[in-house]
């Protein structure tokens, strides 16, 4: 079994790097993308507090022609299954291939609401070989709930993740 809560007085930097280093113990050496995924959405859900939905999307085909993403592992409420390049906070940090750091989601253009009690949003997109593979999403109940800390903590993570998933 493994525990890897952290203590509840840990700073922003130190509690990326501690959840960093769970997310490498867990995925190291798993050639399963999609168990990668699920183990570090739970490790997200965790390690970063006031969250309301933690998880990933994927690129994938889309149902008609060219790429989406699609609903991957998560931590949260039912989610949105589909979301098109050009659309959202998740769309955007897709399509730019740049970090999308919200603090009121309901002022985001083109924003799309999965869960209604989110308020704010960080999504960071995980790139291959120059390629975005996906992006993981972290939603907040509260406004202006994220940092640049909290950006910088998730880039680390999603460079880790980046051949594992």
């Amino acid at each position: 079994m493994y525990d890897f809560k952290p203590d509840d007085a840990l700073d922003t930097a130190e509690r990326y790097r501690q959840l960093c280093d769970a997310a490498d113990a867990l995925t190291a050496g798993e050639p399963d993308p999609i168990a990668n995924m699920a183990n570090v959405a739970a490790l997200i859900w965790e390690f970063v507090p006031d969250l309301n939905w933690a998880g990933f999307y994927r690129i994938a085909p889309a149902k008609s022609q060219g790429q989406e993403l699609v609903l991957g592992p998560f931590v949260g409420r039912p989610a949105c299954i589909r979301i098109p390049l050009d659309r959202g906070v998740c769309g955007a940090a897709a399509s730019s291939r740049q970090t999308q750091l919200v603090e009121d989601v309901h002022a985001f253009p083109g924003h799309i609401a999965c869960d209604s009690a989110s308020r704010s949003e960080l999504v960071v997109p995980v790139t291959r070989d120059g390629e975005v593979v996906g992006v993981i999403d972290l939603d907040s109940p509260s406004p202006g709930r994220f940092s640049a800390e909290d950006a910088a903590g998730l880039e680390r993570l999603a460079d880790l993740l980046a051949d594992r998933v």
